[in-house]
């Protein structure tokens, strides 16, 4: 077995996340001292009761072994026996009374702020996590937060209580008994801490991130599940998961393999126990030094430590378990958002929608050079500006820095004179609406989609943003109208509808500055040339960023700026930068000869 044991130094980093994720759990305790208090103080009655127990049951032995002249001390003992059984139960379920809440209450919480910080988290993270192995992570750590408090509250403090209740209960009449009880004891709960930490744990670990990483594999399969039969695709995809869970299998049968090597080896330790604590009080029994009522004492003390060790082993196999699935989110907790709110940050004051960038260098992490050096531009109060280039010039970037979805490295972004860095993220995003080439909407009805933009909008003023979008007669052709469920990701619409009901939202937004990034790419001709109205509608007194694919959707934009490996190599109006014969020129006669 000891070739499974790993160097030292993993063993302490090991024992040290063990800690910091317990100190985590334990946190959510604290917050609710009063439910804390209960659970662990008839906890600790219920636990004296039980102490009593193999006292009782002596005491009813010996009664009965005195004969059956004067049965009433015995009447009188089983009494005791059975009333000190049925406080200890009675008590035992009160302190769950506190339990129950205090756990449901806390698993709320746990999760409610790990899906807070996640969201908090930068786009560059959440593009370096599959979405679904983050969703098995969040709930695993709830139902592990479950299996540690039960190990911790329930289980580990009473029975050590209990435990060592009895064996010096067994010292102060029977030393060496004691002190084999003890002995036994211990050899049990320290094999238990030492071989699930050093044998069991390593495998389990593999064993659940290869679960995360089945849930990530399905969710981005089923997600993609229109490509996939596109494709013809769908044995490649089984195939693909059908991988990943055979290393799952193996990994999990290794795991439960070495905790099931672990429960033979602490059966035997019991089967001694018994031996030897049974044994022990025959010969004390033989030699005159124990009557009936001590030997019935032992055995019911033997079973009633066998139960609280076997819950010991167990709940230690539990709790590292639980301790595992909570990893991750403690971790969360401990990791700082990459973009934060400055303190105190005021919330942005929404105007005209004048933006500058004040020579603001940016580098992508995983680029080795800025794709922004000391950049600079204006754009005025309800100017119309397209943005053009090759892909990767530079283009995107400039919304998602104007959205402050990432943070400079030098310099300023200014809208209206404040610092984006310097206002909170969300009165900032809430200023700028976006309409992206391939909405993705939530599984929700088509009235929820489009009201995102403003919770507190009137079926009246939804109806009225679809209109102005378009979108308002397809929406009731349908049987639901306003009321049907999308799909996830708005699978159930067409590419032109999705559009259509991001352009709605971005309507009722209302906000003072819009970008569109090819908004209307998925309509037909002539749903394009009706949105492209309403959208001239739409941007009047608005500062306006149009990300441009199509060079023909552009040609009454006030300036056009044509990107190039992070600069503006060319800025002007349409017809004037194809007279000039530059780069745009390049461009547009490149798309209009696709075209």
């Amino acid at each position: 077995m000891t070739d499974h044991y790993e160097d030292t130094d993993e063993q302490r980093e090991r024992v040290l996340k063990n800690q910091q994720v317990l100190g985590f759990v334990a946190g959510f305790w604290t917050r609710r001292p009063w439910l804390l208090a209960g659970t662990v103080t008839f906890t600790l009655i219920a636990i004296a009761f039980d102490l009593m127990l193999p006292w009782a049951s002596g005491q009813l032995v010996e009664a009965v072994s005195h004969g059956r002249e004067n049965a009433d001390p015995a009447w009188k003992a089983w009494a005791l026996f059975v009333g000190v059984y049925l406080a200890f139960s009675l008590i035992r379920n009160l302190s769950m009374r506190f339990l129950i809440p205090l756990s449901a209450n806390n698993m709320k919480d746990m999760t409610d702020e790990a899906f807070r910080r996640v969201q908090g988290f930068s786009a560059d993270w959440h593009a370096d996590n599959f979405a679904g192995a983050t969703v098995r992570r969040l709930s695993r750590a709830m139902w592990g937060y479950d299996v540690v408090t039960d190990a911790v509250l329930i289980w580990f403090g009473p029975a050590g209580i209990v435990l060592a209740g009895l064996c010096v209960m067994m010292l102060l009449r029977w030393p060496i008994v004691g002190l084999f009880a003890f002995a036994a004891c211990t050899l049990y709960v320290l094999s238990n801490l030492v071989l699930t930490t050093v044998y069991a744990r390593p495998a389990n670990l593999k064993s659940v991130a290869l679960d995360s990483r089945i849930g990530g594999a399905l969710a981005d399969s089923i997600a993609s599940n229109a490509t996939v039969k596109g494709f013809g695709a769908e044995a490649r995809e089984e195939a693909r998961i059908g991988g990943i869970t055979e290393l799952w299998r193996k990994a999990t049968i290794k795991t439960w393999s070495r905790f099931t090597n672990l429960w033979l080896i602490h059966s035997l330790i019991l089967v001694g126990l018994q031996a030897g604590l049974t044994g022990l009080l025959v010969r004390e029994w033989a030699h005159g030094r124990a009557n009936a009522g001590g030997v019935a004492f032992a055995i019911t003390a033997f079973m009633l430590m066998t139960s609280y060790l076997r819950n010991i082993g167990d709940n230690i196999r539990m709790a590292q378990r639980g301790l595992d699935d909570s990893e991750d989110v403690a971790r969360y907790a401990r990791m700082a958002p990459q973009v934060i709110d400055a303190p105190a940050a005021p919330a942005f004051r929404a105007d005209l929608g004048e933006i500058v960038f004040d020579r603001v260098t940016f580098r992508y992490k995983s680029a080795e050079t800025p794709l922004y050096d000391r950049f600079t531009l204006r754009i005025a109060p309800g100017e119309r500006v397209a943005l053009v280039g090759p892909t990767g010039s530079g283009k995107s970037t400039f919304v998602k820095l104007v959205q402050r979805l990432y943070d400079l490295d030098a310099g300023a972004i200014l809208i209206d004179g404040q610092d984006v860095a310097q206002v909170t993220q969300g009165s900032l995003r809430r200023a700028i609406a976006v309409v992206p080439q391939d909405p993705a909407l939530f599984h929700r009805t088509l009235a929820e989609n489009i009201k995102y933009a403003r919770p507190d909008a009137t079926a009246d003023e939804i109806a009225l943003a679809a209109r102005r979008a378009r979108a308002n007669d397809f929406i009731a052709r349908l049987p639901k109208g306003y009321d049907t469920l999308v799909g996830e990701r708005g699978v159930k619409l067409s590419g032109g509808e999705r559009q259509r009901v991001a352009i709605a939202r971005a309507f009722l937004a209302d906000a003072p500055i819009l970008v569109l990034d090819e908004a209307t790419s998925s309509l037909d001709v002539e749903t394009e040339r009706q949105v492209q109205a309403a959208m001239e509608e739409l941007m009047v007194g608005r500062t306006t960023i149009v990300i441009a694919h199509r060079l023909s959707t552009i040609r009454g934009a006030d300036r056009i700026l044509v990107f190039e490996d992070g600069r503006i190599v060319e800025e002007g109006k349409h017809a004037d930068l194809v007279k000039k014969g530059g780069a745009y020129a390049r461009l547009h006669a490149v798309t209009e000869g696709v075209g």
